[in-house]
């Protein structure tokens, strides 16, 4: 009788698996219910953003740009508008900065709780997930009553904004800045505190802050690896410098530092610090006009490269001009592939449930990934 024998299975995740988040094909090597290797196959949402920018005028790139982050097109828009205006040596209205801030940190809170809630329903809960798609909607309101669309807005334009904020939306703004203070409160004890969660996701998919900085992991998945890392902090733009907030880190609060636990804490906690920031510029955004004066948008011959902190992390917009109305070249910086990047690394060892749980504190965006 011959030996007992045992074998490696490969297995598929995805790309049309809810746990993948997109478009995403996982390919699992397993010893039985344990991760050995975990191979991330992308580009199934490719859309050939870049070439694309080198064939339209300046202006006309900024709805392709919308469609990167897909969940945070508002902050997408900061960045690459702000590459063309230091191409263009364009100092934008101060009421357009304050406007871009708030925005921005709508936006920032609105994708946290795409990231939360979603994040939540993988590691097998549901009332979190439908609380932040409520709260998530109201922002969505927000953004129509100031663009008219819903997710990909093309309201932040090289220069300024488009618009100025329509009547009734500060009090709107106000209003939800009230609301959402205390549903945090309550997203901390239905889930951040949750036991069951905490088992899921405490010691799990720990990133150690040598292998974070190895990769070039930015943002939450940064932070969460205990690094206070923060472009609006340490590299200041727009009016930032002008105004109070903090940067949470993880601490290893429940079980090792860099675990899923603590990057999903970090989004929770940032989300109080953008409520902070959109009350302060509020109070204090001037009356003014929203746009610089320009003619057609017609940089000199020179390149820039502009970097902004994104909800996903640093995302860099690097523009070559020829002097013509469309850019030369347009490279996209993915916080999102440098995070996917380290996956296969933070996965060996993992249990398959594991890697759900890993994936799902990452928050990628294929539509940045693949761009």
């Amino acid at each position: 009788m011959g030996a007992l024998k045992t074998q490696e299975l490969t297995i598929n995740m995805g790309p049309q698996h809810p746990s993948t988040h997109g478009v995403l094909r996982i390919e699992l090597v397993t010893d039985g219910e344990i991760c050995v290797k975990a191979i991330p196959h992308i580009g199934y949402l490719h859309r050939c953003f870049e070439k694309h920018a080198e064939n339209i005028d300046y202006m006309g790139v900024m709805p392709f740009v919308d469609r990167m982050d897909y969940v945070a097109s508002m902050n997408n828009d900061i960045a690459y508008a702000m590459a063309v205006e230091k191409l263009l040596g364009v100092e934008i209205p101060k009421r357009a900065e304050y406007i871009r801030v708030i925005m921005a940190e709508l936006n920032r809170i609105a994708s946290h709780l795409l990231a939360v809630g979603t994040y939540g329903l993988d590691i097998g809960t549901f009332t979190p997930f439908m609380w932040a798609f409520r709260d998530r909607e109201k922002i969505l309101d927000i953004f129509e009553m100031a663009s008219g669309a819903r997710l990909l807005y093309n309201y932040l334009w090289i220069g300024g904004v488009w618009m100025d904020l329509t009547p009734g939306i500060e009090e709107k703004i106000k209003e939800f800045c009230d609301y959402f203070s205390p549903c945090i409160d309550e997203l901390d004890t239905i889930l951040s505190y949750n036991q069951i969660f905490i088992n899921r996701t405490k010691n799990v998919g720990v990133i150690p802050l040598e292998t974070a900085i190895s990769y070039g992991l930015t943002g939450p998945n940064l932070r969460g690896s205990g690094k206070k890392w923060d472009l609006r902090k340490n590299e200041p733009y727009g009016i930032y410098p002008e105004l109070e907030f903090d940067i949470p880190i993880g601490t290893g609060e429940m079980g090792t530092v860099g675990a899923c636990w603590d990057r999903y804490m970090v989004r929770i906690r940032e989300m109080r610090e953008s409520l902070k920031l959109t009350k302060q510029a509020l109070k204090q955004m001037p009356e003014g006009p929203i746009r610089a004066k320009m003619q057609r948008v017609r940089p000199l011959a020179g390149e820039a490269y502009v970097k902004i902190e994104n909800p996903r992390g640093e995302l860099g917009f690097y523009i070559v001009s020829d002097g013509s109305i469309k850019p030369y070249r347009v490279k996209g910086k993915s916080p999102c592939f440098t995070s996917i990047s380290c996956l296969d690394e933070i996965c060996q060892g993992a249990m398959i449930a594991d890697v759900v749980a890993v994936i799902g504190s990452l928050d990628i965006v294929l539509g940045e990934v693949d761009r």
